[in-house]
């Protein structure tokens, strides 16, 4: 394999669950790998666990704003909310969210989230079998969960739904996707503005009156929308893929749906083994410097891989395989490092755990019935439909 070669694109793709075969060579041979992308530059794909881990870890070496870096000016026209901010309005902004988003606060959550769970399970026994789960399951519940989050008002929620799945279906072209993710632009800055009036229970009308005088309807709205982006695709692939993984391994749903509390070693082993987020944000050097002998100047582009990083053989034996309760699960990647690692971690590990035993428990003949159509070179992995029968 040459030095440097035609950007590819093997840290996108998969063969089932597993990172490309060519991805886990790159990861033995070459610890930060050079690529060319179309204009001539240089990327540095980074693969192993440490490394990622370092780099993810450094935000004084490796900055994360991408519009100041392209010259899109400051911070507040970036595209990407807390993801694509530095430090100092990135400590700025999370500090504001890191409270509501501990345990004790996200408590008051858990027995909505049963019910909605709840209800998803119910329409789909009520439909009959067949169904697909993607549909059914995986793609209605972290949406309705959100809504729950900020404080969407029950009548509007089957709305807010809709809205924000449209803006990850890519079938009708990026041109529909991209009205779907100004739709829910606009309602969530409407939102907001009502909340403002008359601040309700849930995240926002909290951040409201805490926080009001400090976050403009523009930021908060913002904010919020960052959470739909980054909570709503990934736990999608996580419901699916999970349940798929469970469903081809009725040993361990037997476990799962027996055994109270094993769930939580499965779904932190699950978290590692799947990697649905497969590269993190993009990293761009602050200044010139040197990793694993590679010279990168200042502006260059850093990308961090996450799946790579999860299979690493050097953090235990058979990482290729799914061990429930390995010792190293905790140490995964699956939510980033480091201050931008997801805000959002506690809530999405609650509705797996959650989800998960419900699903088996409700239909404990489920299987799967049909082929399964993979995503092809995405940045959230999954699939597109998940066909059982029972």
């Amino acid at each position: 394999m040459s030095e440097s070669e035609e950007f590819p694109l093997v840290q996108f793709m998969r063969e089932r669950f597993d990172p490309a075969d060519e991805l886990l060579r790159i990861q033995a041979d070459h610890p930060v790998y050079p690529m060319e992308i179309p204009g001539g530059q240089t990327v540095y794909l980074v693969t192993r666990w440490d490394d990622v881990r370092g780099v993810l870890g450094d935000h004084e070496r490796f900055s994360n704003d991408f519009a100041g870096v392209i010259g899109l000016g400051s911070n507040q026209e970036d595209p990407g909310g807390l993801g694509f901010r530095d430090p100092p309005e990135h400590t700025r902004l999370r500090k504001f969210l890191t409270p509501e988003f501990t345990m004790r606060r996200l408590r008051r959550l858990e027995p909505r989230i049963e019910a909605l769970v709840t209800e998803c399970l119910d329409r789909i026994e009520a439909k009959g079998s067949p169904a697909d789960l993607m549909e059914d399951f995986a793609l209605p519940i972290p949406s309705l969960v959100i809504s729950e989050l900020l404080g969407v008002p029950y009548d509007e929620q089957a709305d807010f739904v809709k809205v924000s799945t449209n803006r990850f279906d890519f079938t009708a072209g990026p041109e529909a996707s991209l009205q779907a993710i100004n739709d829910a632009m606009a309602y969530l800055t409407d939102l907001v503005a009502r909340e403002r009036r008359d601040p309700g229970d849930g995240l926002l009308g909290q951040l409201l009156r805490d926080h009001g005088d400090a976050l403009d309807d523009r930021t908060l709205a913002s904010m919020a929308d960052g959470m739909l982006t980054g909570g709503h695709d990934t736990s999608t692939s996580m419901l699916a893929l999970g349940s798929l993984w469970l469903l081809e391994n009725p040993d361990q749903a037997a476990k799962v749906r027996e055994v109270d509390g094993y769930i939580d070693e499965v779904i932190e082993e699950l978290l590692r083994y799947m990697t649905v987020v497969q590269v993190a944000f993009p990293r761009f050097a602050r200044d010139d410097l040197e990793l694993h002998g590679q010279q990168i100047k200042k502006g260059e582009l850093v990308l961090c891989s996450l799946a790579a990083a999860n299979r690493d053989p050097n953090l235990g034996e058979d990482m290729n395989q799914v061990k429930p309760g390995r010792h190293t699960a905790g140490s995964h990647l699956a939510f980033g490092h480091g201050i931008h690692r997801c805000i959002g971690a506690p809530l999405a590990q609650m509705e797996l755990r959650i989800a998960y035993p419900m699903l088996l428990r409700r239909f404990p003949t489920l299987r799967l019935d049909g082929e399964i159509p993979w995503r092809k070179l995405a940045i959230v992995y999954g699939v597109e439909k998940l066909p059982v029968a029972w």
